[in-house]
């Protein structure tokens, strides 16, 4: 069974770990413990029971009690598995920034990292080539390596 546990807000890595700590001191049926990404105030519990759940939460500090009904797994699934996105983008590709504030600046690829949706340039405009990491969002490719070697 899923739980939503509300926690007070920016401490939920310490309610995670406290659920944690007695729930392996108690020897709990507890299968999971998770904080999602981007979701503040809450965290996830994956019990045996309700009872489970309440006695691994009870009078905890940071956690302010559990929400009443548990839910499916698929109602949390965006929450707890990464999306990959499919990103047209690849090594040496020469980008325009979109967004502040190098905006209008070219740069060329030097790294993607499709997990966590940012990538890493490096500013042509620059005398000393500074690798800068940036969201995907904030890029736009302007010219491909692969098109500039067919061309000659």
């Amino acid at each position: 069974m899923i739980f939503i546990i509300k926690v007070t807000t920016n401490k939920e890595d310490k309610a995670v770990d406290m659920i944690s700590d007695r729930s392996e001191r108690k020897n709990l049926p507890v299968y999971a413990i998770v904080r999602p990404h981007g979701l503040k105030g809450y965290i996830i519990l994956e019990a045996e029971d309700r009872e489970t759940a309440e006695e691994a939460a009870y009078n905890l500090p940071y956690v302010k009690g559990i929400i009443g009904k548990t839910v499916e797994y698929n109602e949390v699934k965006n929450m707890l598995e990464p999306k990959v996105e499919d990103v047209n983008m690849e090594l040496d590709d020469i980008v325009e920034m979109i967004a502040e504030p190098f905006k209008g600046e070219k740069a060329k690829v030097t790294r993607i990292d499709k997990q966590k949706g940012e990538v890493v340039v490096s500013l042509l405009g620059a005398s000393v080539p500074i690798p800068v990491t940036v969201k995907i969002d904030n890029v736009k490719v302007i010219r491909r390596e692969a098109d500039e070697e067919e061309e000659k």
